[in-house]
């Protein structure tokens, strides 16, 4: 069992049904936003799956100094709290200073620590004392055990609203490996655990100037995740990806998120059945 954690009307973790993270990896515009919202809240919805929807308004960490990192804090976020009242969904991003923080938290129903970034303990202990949710991703350099001092760190303040992402861990140049071991570690701390599916699949720099990506491995990752037992995804979805101006080889196609939620569904459903705990 982890913590529940209360966003809006719904208690995520603690053994409650599935929940997703999703939406374009960065604001490129309000067309693809919306579009992508609106899609992913009548799946998510017909689904009984609950939905914070996660784009971007600036990618700080891209390879290159050329690469789009969106259009901003202040209407990136403009932008998401438009999504907020249009499609009544909690929205998350990410942030990156210490000065991003409160103006962020105004707008953000949960707060998120890039991966680069789940170390800095100044960063830490300004969005814990937010009191919001915040979800922390594990760094790609780190051993699951070594998130017990992101926890420490963040629940010093007495805000115990956290999530923890696992998305890869740094294999070798330009390519990253999971390590199912890292999802009952983690959890074992008693914090809701989510699988970043989609970011898991990055090959990072593969690309010299920016980074490649193995999308055709998003439905083994995700089915394998839900079996071992995780609280929530999240994934990156576009509806082309192709096009799409960042991330787009591990982004998942939006016409396909339905078929891939429908089947995580039902994986979880069935690990979290009283009968498949049974001596």
């Amino acid at each position: 069992m982890t913590r529940g954690i209360h966003i809006s009307d719904t208690i995520l973790g603690d053994n409650n049904p599935l929940f997703i993270i999703a939406g374009p990896c960065v604001i490129e515009s309000e067309d693809v936003v919306f579009h992508t919202a609106q899609k992913l809240k009548d799946i998510c919805s017909n689904l009984g799956l609950p939905l914070l929807f996660k784009s971007s308004y600036d990618k700080a960490n891209r390879t290159s100094i050329s690469s789009f990192r969106g259009p901003g804090m202040e209407k990136g976020l403009r932008v998401l709290m438009d999504v907020k009242n249009k499609f009544h969904v909690p929205v998350i991003s990410d942030i990156h200073s210490v000065e991003e923080v409160k103006p962020a938290s105004e707008v953000l129903d949960v707060i998120q620590i890039p991966a680069f970034l789940c170390r800095q303990t100044d960063l830490l202990l300004a969005v814990s004392n937010t009191g919001k949710p915040v979800n922390v991703k594990k760094g790609q350099f780190l051993a699951p055990w070594d998130v017990k001092n992101i926890i420490d760190k963040f629940i010093s303040t007495g805000n115990r609203d956290l999530f923890i992402t696992e998305r890869g861990t740094s294999f070798g140049y330009n390519n990253l490996v999971v390590d199912f071991r890292s999802i009952p570690i983690i959890r074992s701390f008693g914090y809701p655990i989510i699988f970043d599916v989609t970011h898991s699949l990055q090959l990072p720099g593969g690309m010299g100037k920016a980074s490649s990506g193995q999308r055709e491995f998003a439905e083994p990752l995700a089915k394998a995740a839900v079996a071992v037992g995780v609280d929530g995804l999240f994934m990156e979805v576009h509806p082309e990806p192709e096009k799409a101006l960042c991330d787009g080889p591990n982004m998942i196609k939006l016409h396909e998120v339905e078929n891939l939620l429908k089947t995580v569904r039902a994986i979880d459903e069935l690990s979290k059945s009283p009968s498949t705990h049974r001596d």
